[in-house]
């Protein structure tokens, strides 16, 4: 399949989705049926324990784009830092969100995702419809941005905050990059002092936030055990 996106350029930054991987090749799909490989050492930083902690069939993943020819797309996942990940993932979500919503109130919702694709991105269309909603009235009919409108106010985030408190130390002469490594992670982590670390995450409600931090500290439990660091969660009193 040729690649017709002229859209896309070097160092973009892409949501695909792993399809295959056939030998040192992982080969994606990109959004609009486009196709991408990545090359093993493209997946991650030196030795691989476990591939498919990184990429696995039908796994989302946000990729940057190295090169671009006719028939393919080449892809890195190893140059996407946490904080890009976490962005474009979280514009990825309003995206489908928006989605969802055109879907219920307009009648011809792809055509419309369309034409506003040509001025803006869908996550930007969002939040300018949420502070200005009279825009919606360019793409749809007076009645459907109506209804859109309602919807999009009903679903803006109130978002809950949840917090952690955790030790994190090092013993090794390579300490330092090894807690680099360990805390590059997608969620807000400070340094408190004496090895304490805290982590916080935002969700729709308290579970949604209290299941974010639960699976990037269980991460950032397997990182320190294999780099042997000492980590513990600090429990409330």
């Amino acid at each position: 399949m040729k690649n017709t996106n002229n859209q896309l350029k070097e160092g973009d930054l892409v949501i695909c989705t792993v399809k295959r991987i056939e030998g040192a090749t992982v080969f994606l799909e990109l959004e609009n049926n486009l196709e991408g490989s990545m090359m093993m050492s493209e997946v991650a930083a030196g030795r691989i324990r476990n591939l498919r902690s990184y990429v696995s069939p039908n796994k989302k993943v946000v990729c940057k784009i190295l090169k671009i020819t006719p028939d393919n797309i080449q892809l890195s996942l190893r140059r996407v830092t946490a904080k890009e990940k976490e962005a474009v993932m979280e514009q990825y979500k309003k995206e489908k969100v928006f989605q969802a919503i055109l879907n219920t109130v307009a009648k011809e919702p792809q055509k419309i995702i369309e034409a506003i694709k040509k001025e803006y991105s869908l996550s930007d269309f969002f939040n300018e419809a949420r502070q200005n909603p009279s825009i919606l009235e360019k793409f749809l009919s007076k009645e459907e941005a109506v209804n859109l409108s309602k919807m999009i106010l009903e679903k803006e985030d109130k978002e809950k905050e949840v917090k952690k408190v955790f030790v994190l130390k090092s013993t090794s002469e390579n300490g330092i990059s090894d807690i680099k490594y360990i805390l590059n992670v997608p969620l807000e982590i400070k340094y408190l002092g004496s090895s304490q670390f805290l982590i916080s995450s935002k969700g729709k409600d308290f579970k949604d936030a209290e299941h974010k931090i639960a699976e990037i500290l269980r991460e950032i439990e397997k990182r320190a055990k294999e780099k042997k660091c000492f980590f513990e969660i600090k429990e409330k009193k």
